[in-house]
């Protein structure tokens, strides 16, 4: 690709996937939609409502005082993080071990991950992730699904994957990781309700994991984005100080577990950019190194009016709404789903799909669906290597199955959109001139 430009760039970005979802959006252009049958996206993982009018309300005021113009502390308001460590009882239990000094606030969950990253591993070092990936981790090395690896991607760490089945729910298993660990492994990180799977691992799956890091003395990442958007309270019990899972009765989760969430789904403003970093004291000290010189500090504004007092126990409310309005769209796109198209994992923001038309890639199936049908949803082909083959089939999985998964994001969509996309699938035999196995 030429350049008008007359400097060399990094072989780190060179070697870094471009962003997908613009890719993916890029198809939708070529569509022509009408009143009738508009564009529907179901590509990003996005809230499909605004902010609650209290949130609104606190952020206007926040944003207006002079006094949140200046910084604040590299790791965050302090009274946020005093704040959220009581609301994090409501997820995880009123006994739980996390307090303030454990916590740090980050410009989007995105920078979490990089930030804690750059203090777990050099180039060269390498970190486990669950196949298929979130994009942005891959790119640091290449980040929890595409991010985190796309993360991994541009700071020179290997990303080492670590290959889901299908017929388990793309579930990661615990015995599957220990055989990828090395001298060279920093850590394992997981992404729980995962994207782009949507499968959600079970409290006794993480607490299996966090006793594989701890026996090889690694780190273990856990990015709980859409933690609040499962059925089972709590998602686990690391951070409980009567937790049993984990067998040495003198574990602390502050040995290894590195806890990330992000604001953007649960509140509903990810145009605020803040995220959270949950970890011993002795990282986070290296933590506020690495944050120093990427962002200075988190957005002042959405800290301070998040921590406006008695303001979360108010918003825990409309996130348990949105929860269940979530679990009721999930419930609609799988009866609506048409047969042969077939839900392999489900949960959070996601559903993760299997096309029924055999030999046709979810890569050309997604740009056909969205420039004829109006319909966009993301393949496969994003969120792992180009070069999965041999894995797979040690693991009794073909790469041409393997191809055929696509996900689905319903949160930014209404209930009636959800049932429009699914009578689209229903075309694809007729308009697109495929054939269901």
């Amino acid at each position: 690709m030429s350049s008008s430009l007359s400097f060399r760039l990094s072989r780190g970005v060179l070697s870094t996937i471009s962003p997908p979802i613009p890719h993916a959006k890029s198809w939708g252009v070529g569509y022509k939609p009408t009143k009738t049958r508009p564009l529907l996206d179901m590509s990003q993982g996005v809230p499909g409502t605004p902010p609650s009018k209290v949130l609104l309300d606190a952020l206007s005021h926040s944003s207006s005082s002079p006094g949140s113009s200046g910084y604040c502390h590299v790791l965050g308001e302090h009274t946020l993080r005093s704040a959220f460590a009581e609301e994090m009882k409501t997820v995880y239990g009123p006994d739980i071990d996390v307090t303030q000094d454990d916590i740090a606030i980050t410009a989007g969950c995105n920078m979490a991950f990089v930030a804690t990253v750059m203090c777990l591993a050099d180039p060269g070092d390498e970190i486990i992730l669950p196949v298929p990936w979130y994009f942005t981790h891959r790119v640091c090395s290449h980040l929890p699904d595409y991010l985190s690896r796309m993360s991994l991607n541009l700071l020179g760490i290997k990303t080492v994957p670590l290959y889901t089945r299908a017929n388990e729910g793309f579930l990661p298993s615990t015995s599957d990781c220990e055989k990828l660990i090395n001298p060279r492994t920093k850590a394992i990180a997981l992404v729980t309700p995962n994207n782009p799977t949507g499968a959600i691992y079970s409290p006794d799956l993480v607490s299996k994991f966090a006793e594989l890091a701890q026996k090889h003395k690694i780190a273990l990442v856990l990015d709980e984005t859409y933690r609040d958007f499962v059925d089972i309270m709590p998602p686990h019990t690391l951070f409980s100080p009567f937790q049993t899972e984990v067998s040495k009765s003198s574990w602390s989760w502050r040995f290894n577990v590195i806890h990330l969430f992000s604001f953007s789904k649960s509140y509903s403003f990810p145009g605020h950019r803040l995220g959270l970093i949950a970890a011993s004291p002795d990282l986070l000290k290296h933590v506020t190194t690495t944050l120093d010189c990427l962002q200075i500090c988190a957005p002042r504004p959405p800290q301070l009016a998040l921590a406006s007092p008695g303001l979360l126990p108010i918003l825990r409310q409309s996130i348990q709404a949105s929860a269940q309005s979530l679990k009721i769209r999930h419930n609609i796109f799988r009866t609506h789903l048409p047969p042969g198209w077939t839900i392999g994992s489900q949960g959070g923001y996601f559903a993760f799909v299997r096309h029924p038309f055999v030999g046709i890639p979810a890569i050309t199936l997604c740009q056909r669906l969205a420039e004829e049908l109006g319909v966009l949803a993301l393949p496969m082909q994003f969120f792992c290597d180009d070069s999965v083959g041999s894995e797979l089939e040690s693991l009794g999985q073909s790469k041409m199955d393997w191809e055929r998964w696509i996900r689905f994001s319903v949160a930014n969509v209404s209930d009636d959109m959800v049932k429009q996309v699914c009578g689209r699938l229903h075309e694809c035999e007729q308009h697109l001139g495929l054939t269901a196995e």
